[in-house]
């Protein structure tokens, strides 16, 4: 099913995503933890590229195990890593497995730097998509702004880009406070992106989780997750209490003011996925 259909509904989504192994190794015991998060019947899952898009190779193995569990999966595929012969080849895997939904993304740039140059820009990436078939396509957006964006203005522009080009909805990168968000929706409503927009929570569970998240994105931290960060941070049991409760009040507030997608960076960790949807269970009905 497309991602585009289930979100016309109009009805309140939960949604979470697993990222690839790193090494072959790994591979049975992150397709064991989608297929648990799969059995809580998430309204789709998304499956990431990998850092760099070195584990790229596993991304549609695991979007088809999820799928053979009734699961709606979205495959990540990245521009900085990829010729355009790789994408083709990606995609081309994606419709024989039946994989109807792309999030296509630019993707951070590997540590050696070494970066394909068949596209720039993930709007160049979603436009080769669009021409290839009949995916629903997805995107990233910031309501912080991208770290390489000048100003917040200048990443509007590139998000009307990705629009233009046949993205059909766009899921937010991380954020601790709602108001970010809601006054973000207010920006691109004003400049005309109108597609669905799903709000991507991040269950912080670990204090070290924390120092990523500042290095990757200098997502905002409000006086109110830091209070619970210093509190109970070097509890590891108390910090992964308090980190889901803290994402299920997010969570909630957000369905009350009627965002309804709601998207769980879930991490590989079934527990916390079946935590905060056993939280939401009858908000959820």
């Amino acid at each position: 099913m497309k991602i585009r259909d289930i979100l016309a509904k109009g009805e309140p989504t939960l949604s979470f995503e697993v990222f690839p192994p790193k090494t072959e190794d790994k591979y049975e015991t992150v397709e064991q933890a989608a297929t648990e998060i799969a059995r809580l019947k998430p309204a789709f899952m998304s499956v990431t590229y990998g850092a760099g898009g070195g584990t790229s190779r596993y991304t549609v193995d695991i979007a088809a195990a999820v799928q053979a569990q009734g699961v709606t999966p979205i495959a990540h595929l990245t521009c900085v890593s990829s010729t355009r012969e790789k994408v083709a080849s990606v995609l081309e895997e994606l419709k024989k497995r039946k994989i109807e939904n792309v999030l296509a993304l630019r993707g951070d740039i590997p540590a050696d730097g070494r970066v394909e140059k068949d596209y720039r820009y993930a709007s160049e990436l979603i436009r080769e998509i669009r021409g290839t078939g009949d995916f629903c396509i997805g995107a990233a957006c910031y309501p912080e702004g991208h770290v390489e964006s000048e100003n917040k203005t200048q990443d509007i522009h590139y998000l009307k880009e990705k629009v233009e080009a046949g993205c059909d909805f766009v899921t937010t990168q991380m954020f601790f406070d709602n108001n970010i968000l809601y006054n973000y929706l207010y920006r691109i409503r004003e400049a005309g992106v109108t597609v669905p927009v799903i709000a991507g929570i991040m269950p912080v569970t670990s204090k070290s989780q924390i120092k990523r998240i500042c290095a990757m994105s200098g997502t905002y931290l409000p006086m109110r997750f830091k209070a619970i960060v210093d509190r109970f941070g070097d509890n590891p049991a108390a910090m992964k209490q308090a980190g889901i409760a803290y994402a299920t009040e997010q969570i909630i507030d957000l369905l009350a003011n009627r965002v309804n997608g709601i998207h769980i960076y879930s991490m590989n960790k079934p527990d916390v996925a079946a935590r905060i949807r056993e939280s939401l269970s009858e908000i959820l009905k």
